[in-house]
């Protein structure tokens, strides 16, 4: 039998066991939220980082390009802006708090292209009213890349129900004259209030179209078909002109009707040895296919660019994506997308 001494040290043994188990256990909790709390802290500075690259980054593209637009007007694919930025380490301090001696995990990649060498869809309206040679622009781009043609009149349609329209008071004042002189048609509304509300309702204004995804809305665009799309296609603030020196042939053959496939093809190779220094340029050496060409059909120098790029900070990436308007020697940002 035991003795109340030994029953009491054993009561001790086991409480002094659950004690040490229990302080282990608030230990590790500690422990754990202190990891937690850490590693957000280290999230939080990696994205206040990685916003800071993609300032100096974009800031850069605006350097590059305001300084393009001191000199001629001519845009094309040999100049600074057009070469790709390979993958660039970074300098220590950007990334995080490192020691000197370890190497830095910060990279930059990216490129500036030519937003007006892509088919803009906001040329197949303005002010809520569709564009016919803008449509067939548009189908025979469809038709190049192997897609349906029909879908251009329904995408001009829907950018068009975006788009606010100018409203025009009556140019003709014998109409108003008329229906003032008319009390019985006058009297026939008033009396009739419950119809009037009815028949006011307002027109449903539809949200604009600011990138190639808004073609979702469009019954018959897919995933897929904006995958072939992306390369040949933006949206921008405002109708534009292409510019024939950084143009696919895709586009160039869509865009100007009196050019087949081959025949831009032909262009881009010519635009390949020289750039076209103008439009009258464009058209001497194109003199059977461009004699028709208009001068607000094409231009050679671009307002729009696109810079797309990565920023990788140690085990953190993020992609954007960015509009930029250059006049003359001035730019700004229109939007910014992170990927």
């Amino acid at each position: 039998m035991k003795t109340p001494h030994r029953q009491q040290a054993g009561v001790a043994v086991v409480t002094a066991l659950l004690l040490t188990t229990l302080a282990i256990t608030i230990v590790a909790s500690l422990f754990w939220q202190q990891q937690v709390q850490v590693r957000s802290i280290e999230n939080q500075r990696l994205q206040l980082q990685k916003k800071w690259v993609l300032r100096g980054a974009l800031d850069w593209a605006r350097l590059i390009l305001r300084e393009d637009g001191r000199g001629r007007k001519v845009d094309h694919l040999k100049e600074a802006w057009a070469t790709n930025l390979a993958e660039t380490r970074l300098d220590e301090y950007v990334e995080n708090g490192r020691a000197d001696s370890e190497s830095s995990e910060a990279s930059l990649s990216g490129q500036i292209s030519d937003a007006q060498s892509r088919f803009n869809l906001n040329n197949l309206a303005t002010d809520g009213v569709m564009n016919p040679k803008a449509i067939i622009a548009f189908q025979r781009l469809l038709g190049n890349l192997r897609l349906d043609t029909s879908l251009a009149a329904a995408a001009a349609e829907a950018i068009a129900s975006s788009q606010t329209k100018k409203t025009t008071a009556s140019s003709n004042p014998a109409t108003t004259t008329g229906a003032a002189s008319n009390p019985t048609v006058t009297t026939g509304t008033a009396s009739n209030p419950s119809q009037t509300s009815s028949d006011s309702v307002p027109a449903v204004q539809f949200l604009r179209f600011t990138q190639i995804d808004d073609l979702l809305s469009v019954a018959g665009f897919n995933a897929d078909m904006l995958t072939k799309l992306r390369d040949f296609v933006v949206v921008l603030p405002r109708t534009t002109t292409l510019n024939v020196n950084t143009a696919s042939a895709e586009v160039l053959s869509a865009c100007i009707a009196t050019l087949s496939m081959s025949d831009a093809a032909a262009i881009v190779a010519s635009r390949d040895r020289a750039e076209f220094l103008d439009l009258s340029d464009f058209k001497q050496r194109f003199p059977d296919k461009l004699a028709n060409l208009a001068d607000g059909e094409a231009s050679v120098f671009t307002e729009f660019f696109i810079v797309s790029g990565k920023i990788r900070l140690g085990r953190s990436f993020l992609n954007f994506n960015s509009l930029i308007e250059r006049n003359d020697a001035v730019t700004k940002i229109i939007w910014i997308r992170e990927l």
